[in-house]
């Protein structure tokens, strides 16, 4: 009797207090959580069955936080099909979100020094094709024969306190022949969304690199650069 009673206790979450049903709650590490703060998380986040009850209450409060981050944030580059690399160039912040409407989802809002590295892979996949003989059966061609399919996948490293990867497919539609156009044009793609996180990565680590003093052509002082690239005392261009 006291295993039944417990079998139908009631259980709350342990974030907000709301009642749990049967189904549409995740298990904490040390409690339970609904469906409704489960999706205030970060979409990327996949720890949450490890993660504590004050791990999860810290992240709803950087969530929220994050509104904040999406109200400011304003894109000048857009990459990508389905699934889209939103970039801020002028304040140096990045996005990534399926959703069309994205401001209402509330994305995680990534810094250029967040973002760690980039890649893709293709995803090859193949089925064999074959025919009926004169008696119905199923019979392999000889040499055999088959059909390919192609997914590109882009791979975005994150070193973040709840996203260490982002990894979203590329193509909308399957692509059924290596060197087709529409397989030429998703793997520029790939690379041109690469390319873009590389360069944001490798800003990040040039404008942190120790400048070198040099001497100034025009007052012939020994300075060091500043933002402009200009001498420190003359004023003169350095380079």
């Amino acid at each position: 009797m006291a295993l039944f009673g417990k079998l139908f206790e009631k259980k709350y979450c342990s974030v907000c207090g709301t009642e749990l049903g049967v189904f549409g709650k995740t298990k904490l590490a040390d409690g339970l959580l609904c469906k409704e703060c489960a999706g205030k998380l970060s979409p990327y986040f996949t720890g949450a069955r490890q993660a504590t009850v004050d791990q999860i209450k810290e992240q709803l409060a950087y969530r929220e936080q994050n509104k904040q981050a999406v109200a400011a944030f304003a894109p000048t580059r857009t990459l990508g099909n389905d699934t889209k690399v939103y970039i801020d160039e002028d304040d140096c912040k990045v996005v990534v979100t399926r959703a069309s409407n994205w401001r209402s989802v509330n994305p995680d809002v990534f810094n250029y020094d967040q973002i760690t590295g980039c890649n893709y892979d293709v995803d090859e996949s193949r089925d064999e094709v074959t025919y009926k003989d004169k008696e119905g059966n199923t019979k392999s061609y000889n040499p055999p024969r088959y059909e390919y399919e192609y997914d590109f996948y882009i791979t975005i490293f994150i070193n973040h306190p709840y996203v260490s990867k982002i990894r979203f497919k590329l193509n909308q539609n399957t692509i059924e022949r290596k060197g087709s156009v529409e397989y030429m044009s998703a793997e520029n793609l790939a690379k041109e969304i690469c390319d873009a996180l590389t360069q944001v990565r490798q800003g990040v680590r040039d404008a942190k690199a120790p400048k070198t003093a040099m001497q100034c052509p025009h007052c012939m002082a020994t300075t060091v650069p500043d933002e402009n690239g200009c001498c420190e005392y003359c004023g003169g261009a350095l380079i």
